[in-house]
């Protein structure tokens, strides 16, 4: 069992102050797997005063300063690409091939795509008779997901540090064990004692603490929109910024006449890839009502020839969902959707064939849904797909727009018809045949799923200030 008892802060590995024992229950055998302590209030206190100390210095060392300490993280981070992504396939179920060929180097790509950020950006403007500065924000608490744990960790940390700021963060308690070995990278690097901190712990207790904390500058989180809502409500008597990442219901609009053999295989592995648990997945598959029994036939292949098991083996499979309670809400989903009427295509309510334990879901698929249903409105983070009919261009476009949502969106077909599409789809990321961001650019949504952008330049924009001086000597 990997075992991380204790919290980092202000550069030291120490005991908790009151907190509780908590082992993380591996997915795939139901057993523990590791062991950490969920931090207390008290915890979380000493950590943003550690933050809070450090930032008088840390905010004042120069951009090349802190390009060289990017770099050094960056090659202290390479060697322990393996070790991540180990930590997360025990922990969240996701297969080695996935963790070690995208879960673990997309933490790398952050730092390396905010050190180009970095290397490029103009700290100073003039507008006008003002200097336009733009400065570090302060200390920033950071409240991550399971999902895809490192990439959403490295995605808040390397623009924080090339910023200026300091910073707590709050991993998921699900996947703990990755945020302790980036932890050990950034000591290794010479990240100085206080300006990154690490407390394990629950939303309720460190969580809630951070949000509300009155020495926290800004609160960046990434997860469901219930939590968010509840973050943005703690963070409200203090006025701090809060930057979110939340929920996502992402179309897949294949236009009318597409190719769906050339088309629908990288689209729809969106809903296949980390087991469907990915904020951009598009598992709301919207086909012209010309196409749909080719459709359906066509993902229905794509889901029946894809296998779970056990993420440490080799293979292209999937593995299971993270947890008992993620389990039981994607089967209340399925079932959901055979009640109100859609037609199950292939996959169902129950474990895969041949499975006696782990958290596996079967890959479903199911068409004749409408709109109004519960799988059509609600964020299933599961390897299942929907098919929804349209009549016309215009009605895709608003079948698409129909959701609380907006984080990202899928077009599949003519590239140069679906540009025309994309400006239209109320969704911060859109991609064309296609379902990956660029971690160069900015990421983020519209709606419910969120404000703030991160990636790049704009990442780096949203942990900063601006602040306007007039009358400075030229």
């Amino acid at each position: 069992m990997m075992s991380y008892l204790q919290h980092y802060i202000d550069g030291k590995w120490v005991d908790s102050d009151g907190g509780r024992r908590h082992q993380v229950i591996n997915p795939a055998t139901e057993e523990p797997c590791t062991e950490i302590t969920l931090g207390s209030q008290a915890d979380a206190d000493k950590a943003v005063a550690a933050a809070r100390r450090a930032f008088d210095s840390f905010s004042q060392t120069s951009v090349e300063e802190r390009i060289a300490l990017l770099e050094r993280i960056i090659a202290a981070y390479k060697p322990r690409i393996p070790d991540l992504a180990r930590a997360i396939s025990i922990e969240m179920g996701a297969p080695m091939s996935l963790s070690i060929g995208a879960q673990a180097p997309a933490g790398l790509g952050h730092f390396m795509f905010t050190l180009r950020a970095l290397k490029e950006f103009k700290f100073e403007e003039v507008i006008g008779s003002t200097k336009v500065l733009h400065e570090p924000i302060g200390v920033v608490a950071m409240i991550t997901p399971w999902n895809w744990p490192i990439n959403q960790i490295a995605a808040k940390v390397a623009p924080a540090l090339a910023a200026g700021n300091t910073m707590v963060l709050k991993p998921s308690e699900e996947t703990p064990a990755n945020a302790a070995i980036l932890a050990e990278i950034l000591h290794e690097a010479g990240v100085p004692a206080g300006v990154f901190n690490l407390v394990q712990g629950d939303g309720p207790t460190v969580g809630a603490t951070l949000s509300a904390h009155p020495d926290v500058d800004m609160v960046s989180f990434t997860g469901s929109t219930r939590a968010g809502i509840a973050i943005a409500a703690a963070a409200a008597p203090t006025v701090k910024r809060v930057h979110q990442e939340l929920g996502g219901k992402a179309p897949n609009l294949v236009l009318e006449g597409a190719d769906l053999n050339a088309v629908l295989p990288p689209t729809v592995m969106g809903v296949l890839a980390n087991t469907g648990q990915s904020c951009i997945a598009p598992t709301r598959v919207l086909v012209h009502q010309s196409q749909v029994e080719e459709a359906a036939g066509f993902i229905k292949a794509m889901m029946e020839a894809t296998p779970v098991g056990d993420p440490l083996a080799d293979g292209q499979h999937i593995g299971p969902v993270v947890n008992r309670t993620q389990w039981e809400k994607i089967q209340g989903l399925i079932q959901s959707a055979i009640d109100e009427g859609a037609t199950l295509v292939t996959g169902g309510t129950g474990l895969p064939e041949g499975v006696n334990r782990g958290f596996y879901i079967r890959p479903t698929l199911f068409r004749d849904v409408t709109p109004d249903m519960r799988i059509a409105q609600e964020e299933v983070f599961g390897p299942v797909a929907t098919i929804m009919t349209y009549k016309d261009e215009e009605d895709g476009i608003r079948i698409a727009n129909d959701t609380a949502y907006g984080l990202s969106a899928t077009i599949s077909g003519d590239p140069a018809k679906a540009a025309k599409v994309a400006r239209r789809l109320r969704a911060g990321l859109v991609t064309i045949n296609s379902w990956s961001p660029d971690p160069g650019a900015p990421f983020g949504g519209y709606k419910q799923s969120g404000n703030g952008r991160e990636n790049g330049k704009y990442g780096l924009t949203d942990f900063m200030e601006v602040k306007s001086v007039v009358g400075e000597p030229a």
